[in-house]
C-alpha cells in the first residue's frame, strides 16, 4: 500500500476495483488544518474524469500497469494486431480500446500499449503522424491558411479539418492529442 505523498501523474490507482489514472494532482497545504492532495482521475476503462481529493498520507492503491512498445499489424473484424517489438509476440486489442485513435492508426506505426494482468487498457500514440489526404475539395489560388478550414479524409478513413490551401495527395502532419491539422510535410 502507498499513501497519497506518492501519487504523481500518470499513476494508476485502483478505487473501488476499478482502474483510474491521475491526470492532475496538487499537493495543498492550507494555513490552517493539514496538508490534503486534490487530483484528477481517468477511469481508464470509461474514460470517466473525476476529482477525488484525498488526506496526506491516506492509503491508496497504485497498480502497476505494464507499458510496452508495440507496432501496429493490422486490423481484423473489431480487432487491433499489435506486436511487442522485443518479443514478437501479438497482442489483440479490442476496438473499445483503441477508440478514437483509430483515425491515426497507420499500418507498421509505433505505439505503447498499456496492459494489466495480460488485459489491454489503452494506448498511446505519438503526439503527431503524418497522413495523406485521400479526399478533399479543392482548393482555390490564393487561399491562405488564416482564410478557414475545410474537411478533409485521410488515409486511415478519419476525418480531420484542414485549412483551404491543402489539397488531395498531399501528407500533412496531425496532432493525435487534438486531432488538428499541424503543417503539411514535403517527401
Amino acid at each position: 500500500m502507498a499513501t497519497s505523498n506518492d501519487i504523481k501523474n500518470g499513476t494508476i490507482l485502483n478505487i473501488d476495483g476499478q482502474l483510474w489514472q491521475i491526470v492532475e494532482f496538487q499537493h495543498v497545504k492550507p494555513g490552517k488544518g493539514g496538508a490534503f492532495v486534490r487530483t484528477k482521475a481517468k477511469n481508464v476503462i470509461t474514460g470517466k474524469v473525476v476529482e477525488r481529493t484525498y488526506n496526506a498520507g491516506a492509503k491508496v492503491e497504485i497498480t502497476t500497469v505494464d507499458r510496452q512498445d508495440m507496432q501496429f499489424l493490422y486490423k481484423e473484424a473489431a480487432d487491433f494486431m499489435f506486436m511487442n517489438m522485443d518479443t514478437y509476440e501479438q497482442v489483440v486489442v479490442p476496438a473499445t480500446v483503441v477508440g478514437e485513435n483509430e483515425k491515426y492508426l497507420l499500418l507498421e506505426l509505433k505505439v505503447t500499449v498499456a496492459l494489466h494482468d495480460g488485459t489491454p487498457l489503452f494506448i498511446e500514440l505519438p503526439a503527431s503522424v503524418v497522413l495523406t489526404i485521400t479526399y478533399t475539395e479543392p482548393g482555390l489560388q490564393g487561399d491562405r491558411s488564416n482564410a478557414g478550414t475545410k474537411p478533409a479524409t485521410v488515409e486511415t478513413g478519419g476525418e480531420i479539418q484542414v485549412p483551404l490551401f491543402v489539397s488531395q495527395g498531399e501528407k500533412v502532419k496531425v496532432d493525435t492529442r487534438t486531432g488538428e491539422y499541424m503543417s503539411r510535410v514535403s517527401e
